[in-house]
């Protein structure tokens, strides 16, 4: 009997949990939920958003700002882009001062900066390499705090309180091309 009753409340707050939490599926094709900002050419192939760039950067920004969330997606970069998922930006303004970012870029000419580090903030704890296959991040945004992974491994454990609330924008910039799959926002409250 004790068995049974553990079992229920283990099942009540786990359903309490998820009522809590709405998930919602970010930059989906043929929806008005995004713009586009900036001289990167977006397109979608099936469900993948592709962004290519010739000598020039652009992003593609919610519509709506975030604050507490758990962002998960899929990403794809070729060798020669430079990319990022940028979280909490302070109104439209899309950039490393005005937002937390995420860096997509192996190759960074500052490794400080590579992929899995959060730019101008703190450098990635261990290096992923990520070129050319499909790489999972899990970002986690909750109060002041910060944390990021790629392909389970944690690069980035963050405290700060300056972007409380933002927009949430994809990068594609210099020359090359970046994938982006499965982008699946859940809300902690």
């Amino acid at each position: 009997m004790r068995i049974l009753v553990k079992l229920g409340i283990v099942y009540m707050v786990t359903l309490t949990m998820n009522s809590c939490q709405s998930r919602e599926n970010l930059f989906q094709e043929n929806t008005k939920d995004w713009f586009i900002k900036g001289a990167a050419d977006w397109s979608f192939s099936d469900t993948v958003l592709i962004g290519k760039v010739k000598d020039t950067s652009g992003f593609i920004v919610t519509n709506k700002t975030y604050k507490n969330f758990q962002l998960e997606l899929e990403f794809k970069p070729d060798s020669t882009i430079n990319s990022g998922v940028f979280i909490r930006c302070n109104g439209e303004n899309v950039g490393a001062k005005d937002c937390y970012e995420i860096n997509i870029w192996d190759l960074h000419p500052n490794q400080d900066y590579r992929t899995g580090a959060i730019v101008a903030r703190i450098k990635p704890l261990k290096k992923v390499n990520t070129l050319n296959q499909w790489n999972r991040y899990k970002i986690r945004s909750k109060a002041d705090h910060i944390q990021v992974w790629i392909n389970d491994t944690l690069t980035a454990d963050f405290k700060d309180e300056s972007l409380p609330r933002g927009y949430i924008a994809l990068q594609a910039a210099g020359v090359g091309t970046i994938e982006f799959r499965k982008l699946t926002l859940v809300s902690l409250n």
